[in-house]
Order: structure tokens, then C-alpha cells, then sequence
């Protein structure tokens, strides 16, 4: 597992002396080893490379990895360039189009986002091939519920974007008052009709931001 090497890496620092992180990094390496496992190893923690702590604006918490061959790169919902958009991502772009009038764009990689301040951090961190949540409850919860007090103690305002039971599960640990909690249902196609499509978060976000004066996040995906 590559090292988290940012501002992360401070705020995280006492979960790597706890017991189960260390059966955690015992038990992931040994994953990799034995099976498919996928993000590759030193995408694991992407989410944090790339949305240093001091930048996060908004947090889109999404549940564990994709796991089809070449999907996930360690951005919830995220994939690479000329891999097939998924459907949650699609209902994505299409709540996307109707808040704010984004076209809906040929690829899922949502880098863009993540360089303007947007934690896209699934719960569990890896996945193997083809065996959604085969991760669960290995440890990663326990590592990124860390993360999550981490973000909740910052005493600047950020949006975190609850869609679904397990992220919204989340929400007793956001007690700062400094922040923004929006709740929908998933944008998996079983339940976006259920209440994402039209829950507006993309723009609330960005007027919660404008009222702050901080800068709001350029949401369009542009064409590859």
C-alpha cells in the first residue's frame, strides 16, 4: 500500500499504531498476494492523494470499490478513462444536468472533482474482483470512520453528501455545526427514483460554499 504523504498523513498518524490496523495491513497485503484485488495497490489511497485535508470542500462518501477489471482507481463512484460509466454515475450526471445544467459527459473520471477540494472516500478502500463487499468488515471502516471524525473536527465549513443507508449511517459522527449535511437516496438505479434524482445537492453545495466565500466546485465533467 502506497503511504499517505499529504496533510493526511499527520491527521491519520495515530490509527496506524492501533491493533487493527495493523492486522488491516497484514491482511490486505496478503489479499493481493493470493487473489485479484483491486484498486491496484498504490491507488488505494487516491481519495487521499489527491484531496489534501486542507483542501476538502465537500465529501461524497460511496460504500467499496467497483469491482470489475479496470474500474476503480480509488475515487468513490470514479472510474478511468474508456471504461463504461456506471449506472449510479450515470444517475449522477443526469441530477448533474438537471441542477445545474452540466451536459452529460463521455467518461466517469472524476479527477476534476477530486482536484477542487471533493473527498470522494468509499467506506471500504478495497475490493476483490468480481465479489462486491468482500472487504467489508476487515478493518477499512474502522480506518476511514477516522477519517470522518478528522473531517468533522475542522473548524471551516464542508458539505458532506449522504447517499444511502451506509453513508447516512455516518451521520451520528457529524456533530460540528460548522457544516452542511445533505441525505438522499443512492443514485444506484434501485433507488435514484426514490428521491436523488432532484434532491439538488450539486447546487446547495455550492450556494453553502458562496455563503461561506469559499470558491464553489466546477461540477461538469468535461469530454474526453
Amino acid at each position: 500500500m502506497a503511504a499517505i504523504n499529504n496533510d493526511w498523513a499527520e491527521a491519520l498518524k495515530e490509527e496506524y499504531k492501533k491493533p487493527y490496523y495493523r492486522e488491516l495491513y497484514k491482511k490486505v497485503n496478503e489479499e493481493y498476494q493470493t487473489h485479484e484485488i483491486f484498486p491496484p495497490s498504490d491507488e488505494i489511497f487516491s481519495a487521499f492523494h489527491l484531496t489534501p485535508l486542507k483542501d476538502v470542500k465537500v465529501v461524497i462518501l460511496g460504500q467499496d470499490p467497483y469491482h470489475n477489471n479496470g474500474q476503480a482507481h480509488g475515487l468513490s463512484f470514479s472510474v478511468k478513462p474508456g471504461v463504461d460509466i456506471p449506472p449510479s454515475l450515470v444517475n449522477i450526471y443526469k441530477e448533474l444536468h438537471d441542477d445545474l445544467g452540466c451536459y452529460i459527459p463521455n467518461n466517469g473520471y472524476l479527477v476534476k472533482w477530486a482536484e477542487q477540494g471533493v473527498l470522494l472516500l468509499n467506506t471500504v478502500l478495497t475490493v476483490r474482483a468480481h465479489q462486491a463487499n468482500s472487504h467489508r468488515g476487515i478493518g477499512w471502516e474502522e480506518f476511514t470512520d477516522a477519517a470522518i471524525r478528522v473531517l468533522n473536527a475542522q473548524d471551516r465549513p464542508i458539505v458532506f453528501l449522504l447517499w444511502g443507508r451506509p453513508a447516512q449511517n455516518k451521520k451520528p459522527m457529524l456533530t460540528n455545526p460548522n457544516h452542511l449535511i445533505l441525505e438522499a437516496p443512492h443514485p444506484s438505479p434501485l433507488s435514484a427514483y426514490r428521491g436523488f434524482f432532484g434532491c439538488r445537492h450539486f447546487s446547495q453545495a455550492n450556494e453553502f460554499l458562496r455563503f461561506h466565500e469559499l470558491e464553489p466546485i466546477d461540477w461538469q465533467i468535461e469530454n474526453i
